[in-house]
């Protein structure tokens, strides 16, 4: 059976003088970027230098939306209505929409992040805030996250592509959930990152069939996991290509 799978980070995560990760060098290896929007990490001239690297090297442009929350690194659950939610998705979305169209590419499709990726799985108000501001700005946007959510479900019910995300470097529960990152075991690397990233390709997970896999840009190591993903997966003949 053939496969093919997106591989994707998320880039673009520092703020002013202080650099998060090595951008330059993960967008030499993946397919898709998520391009943090100034509101958990980022400013005007990082979107801008992400977007121009990312056209550039023909890497697809993604949204990484999230909680206005730059202490927390937008990992915080924010009490922020739907409204509210539905007015940073257009903000942000708007913010690097303009980068993008400066570099010579454009948005492709949206993630969220952080707190707002987990709380949007499961409130079917703060999923459809999202979706709603996508569909306003641009209904060829596709959303991703996590497959069976409240997301998936708003985007169908907006007329968007949806497309499910696995993680390479996050531990899954037997029912399919991330575990938590306060707990011990929350992250993957080395060995166990690269098995878990083959059986996601191959759709051999506890988590549910995925079209992109994600590689955290502020991993340690981040850079050599996703290279070595992106090499063993092209050896064993899965085709890297961007869903967008």
């Amino acid at each position: 059976m053939a496969f093919e799978i997106d591989l994707n980070s998320d880039l673009g995560e520092g703020f002013g003088a202080w650099p998060m990760g090595d951008d330059e060098a993960m967008l030499g290896i993946v397919t898709s970027a998520n391009i943090a929007c100034g509101a958990h990490a980022g400013d005007a001239g990082i979107m801008r230098r992400r977007c121009e690297s990312a056209v550039e090297r023909g890497v697809r442009i993604g949204a990484h939306v999230g909680y206005r929350d730059l202490h927390g690194f937008g990992r915080r659950h924010l009490a922020m209505d739907a409204r509210a939610v539905e007015d940073e998705t257009l903000h942000q979305l708007g913010a690097l929409g303009a980068a993008a169209t400066a570099a010579g590419g454009r948005v492709r499709y949206v993630k969220p992040h952080g707190a707002l990726y987990h709380d949007a799985s499961d409130d079917p108000g703060l999923a459809a805030a999202i979706a709603g501001a996508m569909a306003m700005i641009d209904r060829g946007l596709a959303l991703l996250g996590p497959a069976d959510t409240e997301l998936e479900r708003a985007a169908a019910a907006h007329g968007l592509a949806f497309v499910a995300e696995g993680f390479a470097d996050r531990r899954y529960r037997d029912d399919g959930r991330l575990v938590d990152r306060r707990e011990p075991d929350a992250m993957l690397d080395g060995d166990d990152a690269l098995a878990q990233a083959l059986r996601l390709a191959r759709g051999e997970s506890a988590a549910p069939r995925v079209g992109s896999i994600c590689v955290h840009g502020d991993t340690p190591g981040a850079v050599a996991m996703a290279r070595r993903i992106r090499e063993r997966l092209t050896g064993d003949g899965i085709t890297l290509r961007a869903f967008a």
